[in-house]
């Protein structure tokens, strides 16, 4: 990748930045950096948006002013000023040109106001004849990128880097359809190359986005405009590359919104990336890929940002990977309508008919399909033209509606169209057949499908319900593991020091079998961190992180030792501590690309709204966060209650014996050992937190049962569930373990007279906790965790030694719950359960 990033001295490179780039002082502090250190590799010319929301700004502005309010659209046009000027003494300041004060800098000042002055008189010209025209729209428009692109001229050159402003209206010579003006490229690049001598060693700040007709009124490009400007700059230049600067590392697998385990497309073939932007991917636009097909020019799409990150590349050639897809995408708000004849069509040619009667009434057709010998047809349209779209369908179809030839025709709403992209498609064996089935696995019916004779991609489709559950489960089944997973390792207790032998004595296995390979190559304990990007080995690992030297700072080194790892492949923090304020240190790895496998519950039950802070920071940096073995160690309760609520399953009732540890006593009891005996030798056996009263409280529990409930999206916090511990709370008061499990012997009549009570009642002790969505309803509380005796017919009674349990009644499993049992506390399972972890998020992340 890096040696694509080489660029040649002599040819230009072509920049731009996006609206978001350019939004904050702080954001072109970032783009100005990055145009610093990319001048020193060759000759640059910038292409900018607006900055933010300035082109909304402009609209609202001119709605105002057409209205006759001239003081609300004085007052918009204010706001916009105050920004912009606001924006560029924060940069100004920040360089230590001068210091925040307006007056410490009136050039500033007197320029933001002498570019928008024009724009003042314009609007005033609008209020008076109260008509917005679409020539005043895109005239209007303009001074968003006239305003972003003067400002950073005068920023750039305040650094003391030589730049110029470009008008790109002084050379892109359109035609007069505003909105969407058609660019004459000829004549364009002719102009860029009588220009380009007047810019020389300086770096040129071109507006986007903007046109102008050959009798000099001002025109914009529509959706994109501004790449469309850059590329076209690129292909009159003979430039080397084109680079698109962002707030997003590159093209996503899938919309990370949607797909939580998303990730970045390391590099595109153009013509796939075409494929993408005909099929309304936000990044691209058709226009803008056309100048790099035809020269052949990569385009790098990459993170304002974060400039480190490569992003994704986009070229000629694409991957030559045949084995990974590309992207899933989803087209939505959309209707399909469904032709069937009665009988074999073929000779009225009916698909093109239909096609060009909807082409002729400029209604968007995002997906045709037609049966063998023409006896169905199908098209998928927007929403909103469905209806147009259906009588322009029956009055072309009138002479075979009158004569009854047309068995049926539906019109099916809303749906949303499924595509799976990828140059290597043609290829590889069986991606239809892989994409269909992957739908019917999880019970979604396909309406229609198609795939373009081009072999780049397959779409189908589907109900607008199922929407989510199919880009989940399509992304999955077509996200394929890498081979190296390296793992930074928080804790080498009892679970870390199991999860590390598992690891050394499963390496071979799953590199043989699986072609993957967990590498350590960072662990931490409570006083010293020990690193290798190498991989650490792990038949010594115990003596090599006994002779390195103390942390003296452990924060601090810990976060430079995620620093470190960022870059390697498939970095993972996995944390199998029981420290407070995690979640802090998971924010850090998310922000650097790196993600978290955690057998720590207390990050997921901090209060509802950090912990959506931390959950929207891993969504925000597209990381995945695993948390499997929080519950059930290493039993599958949190995937299988996800599987069954993303499936469209629903909940009623979830009761368990969360615990293995309190389980375990239970039974203990339950057999005539001592409270007191039971839970030291429970603690010996490492079933126990390192103090058993963490298990005694309830409070283990009720963490379990708070994460399940809030992942069905209860808005619940620690303090709303109703706790009972399984002994009482003053004795749980003593830190000590010697004086703790002293204290537990006078507690041992109680418990044996509470266990004989519940024999003679033929009941059995149990732990369990409930989650009751009906509970809620009736104004009862949601969860529920106590020991209580339970009848001989219940589930849990079965329960032996260690073992956990889980009963999900929903819907589907109404008169037979899922159980989810198995060894539910121990080193051995737990760390089981972090290892699968590991594995299911490589599998995810296959191909990246």
């Amino acid at each position: 990748m890096e040696a694509m990033m080489s660029s040649r001295a002599d040819k230009y490179r072509v920049m731009k930045f996006g609206g978001t780039s350019v939004g904050t002082g702080e954001s072109i502090l970032h783009v100005i950096d990055i145009i610093e250190t990319e001048r020193r590799v060759g000759p640059l010319v910038v292409v900018v948006s607006a900055m933010g929301q300035t082109t909304d700004y402009l609209i609202r502005s001119i709605d105002a002013a057409s209205t006759g309010d001239m003081s609300r659209a004085e007052s918009v046009v204010d706001r916009i000023e105050e920004s912009a000027i606001a924006n560029g003494m924060h940069v100004l300041a920040a360089i230590g040109k001068q210091n925040t004060s307006a007056a410490g800098r009136p050039d500033l000042v007197d320029h933001v106001r002498q570019v928008l002055a024009p724009l003042r008189q314009l609007l005033r010209g609008i209020s008076i004849v109260r008509e917005k025209t679409p020539q005043t729209l895109d005239l209007v428009m303009s001074f968003g990128e006239r305003i972003s692109a003067s400002l950073m001229v005068l920023l750039l050159e305040s650094k003391g880097l030589g730049a110029v402003y470009a008008d790109s209206r002084d050379w892109t010579l359109t035609d007069n359809t505003y909105g969407l003006a058609k660019v004459d490229v000829s004549a364009s690049i002719d102009r860029v190359r009588a220009l380009v001598e007047q810019w020389k060693d300086k770096i040129a700040v071109n507006t986007g986005f903007l046109g102008r007709t050959a009798d000099g009124r001002t025109t914009t490009l529509g959706r994109n405009g501004s790449d469309y400007t850059a590329t076209l700059l690129a292909q009159a230049l003979g430039a080397d590359q084109v680079i698109i600067w962002t707030d997003v590392s590159g093209i996503m697998t899938a919309d990370p919104a949607i797909v939580s385990d998303a990730y970045t497309v390391p590099r595109l073939s153009h013509q796939e990336a075409l494929e993408l932007a005909n099929l309304g991917w936000p990044m691209f636009h058709p226009r803008t890929m056309i100048p790099l097909i035809e020269s052949g020019i990569p385009l790098w799409i990459r993170n304002t940002n974060s400039p480190n990150e490569e992003g994704t590349l986009v070229d000629a050639e694409g991957s030559k990977d045949e084995n990974r897809p590309t992207c899933v995408t989803s087209m939505e708000e959309l209707a399909l309508i469904d032709v069937e004849y009665k009988q074999i069509a073929e000779e009225t040619g009916v698909g093109e008919r239909v096609l060009r009667a909807l082409d002729e009434r400029d209604i968007t057709v995002w997906m045709a399909s037609q049966t063998p010998r023409g006896r169905a047809v199908a098209v998928v349209t927007p929403q909103r033209q469905a209806a147009e779209a259906e009588a322009v369908i029956r009055q072309e179809l009138e002479w075979e509606f009158e004569r009854n030839l047309v068995g049926s025709m539906r019109v099916l709403q809303p749906v949303t169209l499924v595509t799976l992209v990828a140059e290597a498609m043609g290829q590889t064996v069986d991606v239809a057949g892989r994409f269909v089935q992957a739908m019917g696995q999880v019970g979604i019916k396909i309406k229609a499908v198609a795939q373009g004779a081009g072999q780049r991609s397959i779409s189908c489709v589907i109900d607008a319900e199922d929407t989510v559950v199919a880009l989940r489960t399509v992304h999955a089944a077509f996200n394929l593991a890498h081979q190296q997973v390296s793992v930074f390792l928080l804790g080498k207790g009892t679970v870390g020091g199991c999860l590390l032998n598992q690891i050394r004595r499963q390496s071979k296995s799953l590199m043989e079998e699986h072609n993957v390979l967990p590498k350590l190559v960072a662990l931490a304990d409570s006083r010293r961190i020990l690193s290798n990007s190498q991989g650490i080995d792990l038949d010594h690992w115990e003596d090599l992180l006994a002779k390195s030297a103390p942390s003296t700072d452990r924060p601090s080194d810990i976060l430079q030792v995620l620093d470190e790892i960022r870059r390697l492949p498939v970095p993972v923090l996995v944390d199998c501590t029981a420290e407070l304020g995690m979640e802090k240190l998971y924010m850090e790895a998310f922000q650097r690309g790196i993600h978290v496998v955690a057998a720590n519950k207390k990050p997921l039950t901090l209060h509802w709204e950090k912990r959506q802070v931390l959950m929207e920071t891993a969504r925000r940096y597209h990381r995945t966060y695993q948390y499997e073995t929080t519950v059930g160690a290493s039993l599958p309760v949190i995937s299988t209650l996800k599987n069954l609520v993303r499936t469209g399953d629903h909940v009623l009732l979830i009761e368990g014996a969360f615990s293995g540890t309190l389980g375990y006593l239970c039974n203990e009891v339950m057999s005539g050992v001592p409270l007191s005996e039971a839970i030291k030798t429970a603690h010996s056996l490492g079933y126990t937190e390192p103090h058993p009263r963490d298990d005694l409280s309830g409070m283990d529990v009720a963490r379990k049962a708070l994460i399940l409930a809030r992942e069905l999206g209860y808005r619940l916090n620690l303090e709303d569930i109703a706790v009972e511990p399984l002994i009482p709370p003053e004795l749980m008061e003593k830190t000590d373990l010697i004086e703790f499990f002293k204290s537990l012997k006078e507690y041992d009549p109680i418990m044996a007279d509470r266990v004989a009570r519940l024999k003679a009642e033929a009941k059995t002790l149990r732990y369990l906790a409930t989650i009751d969505p009906s509970a809620e309803m009736s104004g009862k509380g949601l969860v529920h965790v106590r020991p209580i005796g339970i009848e001989a017919s219940h589930p849990a009674t079965r329960l032996r030694g260690a073992e956990a349990f889980v009963a999900f009644t929903t819907v589907r499993y109404q008169q037979y719950p899922l159980i989810v049992q198995g060894a539910g506390a121990g080193g051995e399972v737990t760390a089981a359960g972090i290892l699968a972890d590991v594995l299911n998020l490589s599998q995810t992340l296959r191909g990246r």
